[in-house]
Parts: structure tokens; sequence; C-alpha cells
């Protein structure tokens, strides 16, 4: 009996042993190596996850890095200097980085017409599911519950006169607040844009003056006036092209409505105890 036992446990024990060296083997085999920058890669990135990107996160990102499937100008967080970090890891050549900023395009407000008053949680999808474009009469208006105000990560957007306004200097672009705005109404310029369009709508000028007082009328005084063929008339809604604009400011002087700003420091709508 004792015998079978010591025969039982010998027999298993080398079968142990060679399943190991083949499991062991095996693994040598079919390892799929770890570039080693992966660390120092992961390390230079700001740690957000915010998705700015395109990638899940940071951890994402660095792995398409190191496998060459992303720009190292991808972190809109970490800006130039990541960049420039980035590439002395990774060897390669940086181009120039354009940073971005976010921009609400409206500028309603208190100056939008409402349908109702709403009433309820202060978030815009759920105000939008009272009726088709919420509480405002303009469709394309900002509803102004700050929806976006909460999604934002570095604290870059707050609400003034009931219409979302960014801070471009809080701002790092990564555009979790347009994923989060029910209107779309948040896109992304370059970060040095101080000439702005804060409007959405492609109503024509006799409609739009019926739901806002500020909105775009599409009267193409900015479009005739803009000596560098910056700006342009698409559906009653001027809008500019950055790599011709010299922020000259010429179409926000003869703007009629007082739409188009000069901006410089301040990202925002201008205020009505702005206006004239």
């Amino acid at each position: 009996m004792t015998i079978n036992v010591l025969f039982a446990v010998l027999v298993l024990g080398g079968l142990g042993g060679v399943l190991a060296l083949v499991l062991g083997g095996a693994s040598q085999v079919l390892a799929v190596e770890k570039d080693e920058r992966l660390g120092d890669v992961l390390a230079a990135l700001p740690g957000a996850n915010c998705g700015g990107c395109g990638y899940a996160g940071c951890a994402a990102l660095a792995e398409a890095l190191v496998a060459g499937q992303a720009d190292i100008n991808a972190c809109p967080v970490g800006g130039e200097a990541t960049a420039e970090t980035l590439a002395a890891l990774l060897g390669v050549e940086r181009k120039k980085n354009t940073r971005l900023t976010a921009l609400v395009r409206c500028s309603g407000g208190v100056r939008a017409r409402r349908k109702f008053d709403y009433v309820g949680l202060p978030d815009c999808v759920a105000a939008m599911r009272l009726g088709e474009g919420g509480p405002l009469e303009c469709p394309h208006g900002c509803i102004g519950l700050g929806s976006c105000v909460a999604a934002c990560p570095f604290g870059a957007i707050s609400v003034r006169e009931d219409v979302a306004v960014v801070d471009h200097e809080r701002c790092t672009g990564c555009l979790t607040c347009a994923r989060t705005c029910p209107k779309s109404l948040i896109i992304p310029v370059p970060y040095y844009a101080d000439i702005v369009v804060a409007c959405s709508s492609h109503e024509r000028g006799g409609v739009l003056r019926k739901v806002c007082d500020i909105g775009c009328l599409g009267c193409r005084i900015c479009e005739k006036i803009c000596k560098h063929g910056a700006i342009t008339i698409t559906d009653s809604l001027a809008s500019i092209d950055y790599e011709k604009c010299v922020s000259c400011g010429d179409c926000a002087e003869k703007c009629p409505r007082h739409l188009i700003v000069d901006t410089n420091l301040d990202r925002g709508p201008r205020l009505l105890s702005e206006t004239d």
C-alpha cells in the first residue's frame, strides 16, 4: 500500500515537473515583449484620464504612443511641454502643436426668449426632454443649466447670465464639455483665437430677431469688411477661418449685434454690462 502511494506521488510529481518545464518554455516563446519606454511615457502624461486624446485614458494613449499609433501632440492637457518630453523619449521629431480651447457657440442667455420657465434638476438633458430644444425659443441656444460645468474636470466653465462661458486659461481642450452638451454647441478653436462668433443658429434674420437679441443675422457686414477673407456666411451664420484671421478686430467693430467680439483674455460672450 505504501509503495503504491509513493509510486503515485512520484508519477504525479514527475508529470508536474514536465508540465512546468513545458509551460515555462511556452511562456518564453509566446511572451509579448513590453517596450521599456512605456513606463517613462506613461509617467510623462498628466494622468487626467479625460479622454480628450481619443483614447480610454493615459495608459491607453501611452501604449499607442510607443506603438507609433498616436501623435505626440495627442494629449490636449499636457500641451507643448508634454509633447516635447514625449518627443525626446520616443526619439521622434515634434511638429508644432496648436493648443485648443473650447468655445460655446451661443451668446443668448438672458437675451434669448423663453418658451417656459424650467423648474427641475439643474441638468440640460433633463430640460431638453420637456420640449423641443428645451425652454428656449431658439432651438440652438445654450440652456445654461451647467451640465458642461459639472463635467469639466478642470473647472474651466461657468454659467454667466444664463449662458455657459469658457475660461480659456484653465481650459485644456479635452472637450469633455462638448461630449456632455446635448445641443453640441461646444467646439474646439485655437488657443490664440481672440475673435469669436458665439452663435450656432442658422435661422434667417427675421426669424432670429424674434427669439434672440444677439444672435447672428447673416447680414454679411463682417464678411464684406474683412480684408483677409477670414469670414464667410453659410446658411445665415458667420464663421471664422483662423488660418486667415489676423485678429484686426474690424469685424467685431462693425457687427451690428455686437455678437462678434474681440475676447482677448475673456473667451466668453459680451455681458450686458459691457454692451453699448
